[in-house]
């Protein structure tokens, strides 16, 4: 139940979306038991980004959320090496003007219920 959303300062193309699901769906399986098929992926681009009090260069902000608890930062650390590489070659984004945000809940609904 991992979902990935990706937040970006510039346009995207569905090649480009698509590139970075699969980026997405391979750097997903660093989290023990998570795979590409449950993994969901919403971008949004076009968002005005102030990084560092400006918006002059392309910035990203990405967000995953697992199902889960006790993460290991060494799963985070990996994510992070894959994540900001697919937006680097995909869109330009430099590493560092990327954020991401990691999150693991023992609470999870999906289907009209939760797991």
């Amino acid at each position: 139940m991992p979902v990935i959303h990706t937040h970006v300062s510039v346009s995207t193309t569905p090649e480009q979306r698509e590139a970075l699901k699969a980026a997405y769906g391979k750097a997903i399986t660093a989290v023990p038991g998570k795979t590409e098929s449950w993994l969901m992926c919403p971008f949004e681009d076009n968002m005005p980004i102030y990084f560092g009090g400006n918006d002059s260069k392309p910035a990203a902000y990405v967000e995953v959320n697992v199902m889960g608890s006790n993460i290991d930062r060494s799963v985070w650390e990996a994510m992070s090496t894959q994540i900001m590489d697919a937006l680097g070659s995909e869109l330009g984004i430099p590493a560092d003007r990327t954020y991401i945000r990691y999150t693991a809940t023992g609470d999870w609904g999906w289907n009209g219920g939760n797991f």
